[in-house]
């Protein structure tokens, strides 16, 4: 199997011949991101799958955001496109952790490095963003180290 980048490619292609409008929309948006990304930088380059992986969770946590704000503003149909299109493009990510499985992985990360008080909470956070590579938001694993360290 070729990279991620070329299976989003070919399941864009197959989108459209499909005549799968959503899905081919959001894979356009998405290939664009990953574009953009590429050509970020003083060179342009190719994104291993990591980089891509990560490209994309950026672009559902976007769409996840902007449902909330449609559905906050009682604009339900566009809320539910944006969820539509955030489920398409986490069907490409690894599975999200449970909360659990985040609390053990962040409480290996801060016995391997020793890390102890708030005060260690940038190294902390890199250890266990290392940790967890990718198979959870910021967010949550920043919650996690803050709650461990304190």
């Amino acid at each position: 199997m070729g990279t991620l980048k070329d299976r989003l490619n070919d399941d864009l292609h197959h989108a459209m011949r499909s005549r799968n409008e959503l899905t081919t929309s959001t894979l356009r948006l998405a290939l664009a991101a990953v574009r953009n990304a590429e050509v970020a930088g003083k060179s342009a380059k190719e994104l291993s799958d990591d980089e891509v992986r990560s490209v994309l969770t950026k672009e559902a946590k976007k769409r996840r955001e902007a449902a909330t704000a449609f559905a906050d503003a009682g604009r339900a149909e566009q809320a539910a496109k944006e969820n539509s299109e955030g489920e398409i493009l986490e069907g490409y990510l690894p599975a999200q952790l449970s909360d659990a499985e985040i609390a053990e992985i962040v409480g290996g990360a801060l016995r391997e490095g020793g890390f102890s008080g708030k005060g260690q909470m940038g190294p902390a956070m890199k250890a266990a963003q290392a940790a967890v590579a990718g198979r959870a938001e910021g967010g949550r694993v920043a919650a996690e180290v803050r709650r461990q360290l304190g």
